[in-house]
């Protein structure tokens, strides 16, 4: 028999970009429940570029056609102020890729502006309460814009998206242990989404051991860090297209672990920093976070040590730099 009607009233998901590959693979698995429970209605307002608005119906259509008993209704809008209207999830998938001859700093200057834009709509439209995930790269300078100019948001409102390298992490160690995933607690992605990112196992276990006593330091330092800060590279190659089905599950799993919890283990989460671990306030840096009751909190207390410390610190200061190169679109304090 089919599913009964969901008693809990539905909540607005906004998806930009929604359009692109990401999207695609993101929006039937919120319809279906995956990311705020099986329990919970939603209504998705999908963002994109007008030239993107014939494609982006398409996709609405597939999503009606699928029946879904969680999908309370989809709208399409090529308007943040529109799309942002009561939102109470937002996830801010879609940028601007990088064109031939773009330097680094082009494309930061160009999603800055975009960014500042969709922060602003979220200010004045999104609910007071709306949770925002920033996965457009880059991720962390990104969301730390759009909450500089979401006007009336709490910046811990925001997060930037570590979680498909802390994944890749998992499924790496796993390997390397003939291990499950699921015996594998614990890792952590410290700083950016980038090059720089340290994806830090010295505080890990695999069943209850020291990640570290069983692969070995040489093996970390030398195979295991550098695979993981290269693995989006490695996709690209090989599918000759960025992620998409794996970003679109890490969502997913972010906003699962902030909404509905972690429980006792810890999740890599790129959040404004409060200065945890000598991290410069202010950041948006990864740090390892447990999450109950929506709220998040960065675990506090863990190991670190000069191995890690230096690749810490290499992955702020290139945060820093970016968050310098666009501080005149930084409006808020």
């Amino acid at each position: 028999s089919p599913p009964t009607a969901p008693a809990k009233p539905p909540v607005r998901v906004t998806v930009t970009g929604a359009a692109g590959q990401i999207g695609y693979s993101l929006l039937f698995r919120i319809a279906a429940g995956d990311m705020l429970g099986e329990d919970q209605p939603v209504i998705l307002r999908l963002l994109d570029i007008t030239p993107a608005m014939e494609a982006l119906n398409g996709v609405k259509m597939e999503l009606e056609d699928c029946a879904f008993h969680l999908l309370a209704g989809v709208d399409c809008s090529d308007d943040p102020e529109v799309a942002f209207e009561g939102t109470d999830y937002a996830l801010l998938v879609g940028a601007r890729p990088r064109g031939p001859g773009m330097e680094r700093k082009d494309l930061l200057e160009a999603n800055a502006r975009l960014f500042s834009v969709q922060g602003a709509a979220i200010g004045r439209k999104a609910s007071r309460g709306v949770k925002v995930l920033v996965v457009g790269n880059p991720a962390n300078t990104n969301s730390l814009i759009a909450l500089k100019n979401a006007e009336g948001i709490d910046p811990r409102q925001f997060s930037a998206l570590t979680r498909l390298d802390h994944n890749r992490a998992m499924t790496v160690v796993a390997n390397k242990c003939g291990k499950s995933v699921n015996d594998i607690k614990n890792i952590t992605i410290w700083g950016n989404h980038s090059t720089t990112q340290y994806p830090d196992i010295f505080n890990a276990t695999v069943d209850g051991v020291p990640v570290i006593d069983v692969v070995g330091h040489e093996w970390c330092e030398n195979d295991f860090v550098p695979l993981i800060q290269q693995r989006g590279a490695a996709v690209i190659k090989a599918r000759r297209s960025s992620s998409a089905a794996s970003a679109a599950n890490a969502i997913i799993d972010h906003m699962r672990s902030w909404v509905l919890g972690t429980g006792k283990d810890s999740v890599s989460m790129a959040v404004m920093s409060d200065g945890s671990y000598g991290i410069k306030e202010g950041l948006i840096y990864s740090f390892p976070c447990r999450c109950k009751g929506g709220e998040w909190e960065i675990v506090q207390g863990l190991n670190v040590s000069e191995f890690s410390r230096k690749r810490m610190v290499a992955s702020e200061v290139e945060l820093t730099e970016e968050r310098d190169a666009v501080l005149h679109l930084l409006s808020g304090p």
